[in-house]
C-alpha cells in the first residue's frame, strides 16, 4: 500500500476531493462511507475517464499532461495557489503562465501605501501601468490621479511626456533600464499580447523607444538608486525597491525612498506646502 509520501499527487487529489459537497454538484449525499466525491464522481466533473483518474490518485500511469491537470483543477474547483501546487506535484513545475489583467488593489494595499508617508510608492502591474499610489508618489513622481488610466503606464510617460523626461537627471539611462526590465516582466506573465498595441504605439511616436525596443535588452527591476530634479525641492536623491504583491502575481510595489536626511526632509516640505489633493504643476 503506497503512502502520501510514495504519492504525493495521489493523496492531494484524495484530499481535495474529500473536501467537497456532493451536493453542491447534484450528487446524492446519502449512502457514503467517507465524506466528500467519489473518484467516479470526480473524475466526471473533470471531464476524464474514471479509470485515468483512478490511476492518478494510485500513483500510476506516468505524468499527466497539462491539459488534464487543468480539467481537474477547474472539476475540483482549486483556486489558483491550489493549482500551482497541483501542477508541482504532477508535472514538476508550475502551470504555463497566462496574464490576467489587475482589477485594482484591495484597500488594506493602498492603506500600506498610505502608510508610507514621505516615501513615494506605486503598485504596477506586469505590463507597467500604475494602479495605484500614496500621496507622496503623487507629489515627487507623477500626480497620477490628474492623468487617464490608459496614460498611467510608466513607459508612455517615460517617453513621451516631456515632464517625467526632463526631470530625470540620467534619462538615457532611466530609458534604457525602463525598456529592458518592462520587457522582462512581460514575458514573465506571459503578457506580451497584451502590450503589442502598445509597443506598436511607442514605437511609432519615439525612435528612441524603438531603438531601444530591438536591443532586445533584458534587466531585472530590484533595487538601485534613482535622481530626480524636481522644480521646487531641487535634485532628489531616491534608493528604490521593487516587491512582489503576494497572491498576486500581476502586481508589484514599487517604494522610493529617500537616500539621505536632506531628501527626507526636502520631501517632508514639499508635501506640506501642497494642498492635499492638490496637484503641483510646477514639477
Amino acid at each position: 500500500m503506497t503512502s502520501p509520501t510514495d504519492n504525493p499527487l495521489g493523496a492531494y487529489l484524495k484530499d481535495r476531493r474529500g473536501r467537497l459537497d456532493p451536493a453542491a454538484f447534484g450528487f446524492t449525499a446519502s449512502r457514503r462511507r467517507t465524506p466528500g466525491l467519489r473518484r467516479e464522481e470526480g473524475a466526471q466533473l473533470s471531464n476524464i475517464s474514471a479509470t485515468w483518474y483512478t490511476w492518478l490518485e494510485q500513483g500510476r500511469g506516468g505524468a499527466p499532461s497539462a491539459d488534464v491537470l487543468n480539467r481537474i483543477a477547474a472539476g475540483l474547483m482549486l483556486t489558483e495557489a491550489e493549482r500551482h501546487h497541483l501542477f508541482l506535484l504532477g508535472r514538476g513545475h508550475p502551470p504555463d503562465v497566462k496574464y490576467q489583467s489587475a482589477q485594482g488593489v484591495t484597500p488594506r494595499l493602498q492603506r500600506l501605501l498610505d502608510a508610507l508617508e514621505i516615501s513615494p510608492a506605486i503598485i504596477r502591474t506586469a505590463t507597467w501601468d500604475v494602479v495605484a499610489w500614496n500621496r507622496a508618489a503623487a507629489v515627487v513622481l507623477t500626480d497620477y490621479g490628474a492623468l487617464a488610466p490608459e496614460q498611467r503606464n510608466i513607459l508612455r510617460l517615460v517617453f513621451c511626456n516631456p515632464r517625467v523626461r526632463q526631470a530625470q537627471d540620467d534619462w538615457e539611462g532611466i530609458a534604457r533600464f525602463v525598456v529592458g526590465a518592462f520587457r522582462a516582466d512581460v514575458t514573465r506573465a506571459g503578457a506580451a499580447s497584451e502590450v503589442a498595441r502598445l509597443v506598436e504605439e511607442l514605437s511609432r511616436d519615439s525612435a528612441e523607444f524603438a531603438a531601444l525596443w530591438r536591443d532586445n535588452d533584458v534587466r531585472v527591476h530590484g533595487e538601485g538608486t534613482k535622481r530626480l530634479r524636481h522644480a521646487r525641492a531641487g535634485l532628489l536623491e531616491l534608493e528604490y525597491s521593487g516587491f512582489s504583491v503576494d497572491g498576486r502575481p500581476d502586481l508589484s510595489m514599487v517604494v522610493y525612498h529617500p537616500a539621505s536626511p536632506q531628501a527626507a526632509d526636502r520631501i517632508r516640505a514639499l508635501l506640506a506646502s501642497t494642498p492635499v489633493g492638490g496637484v503641483d504643476e510646477s514639477r
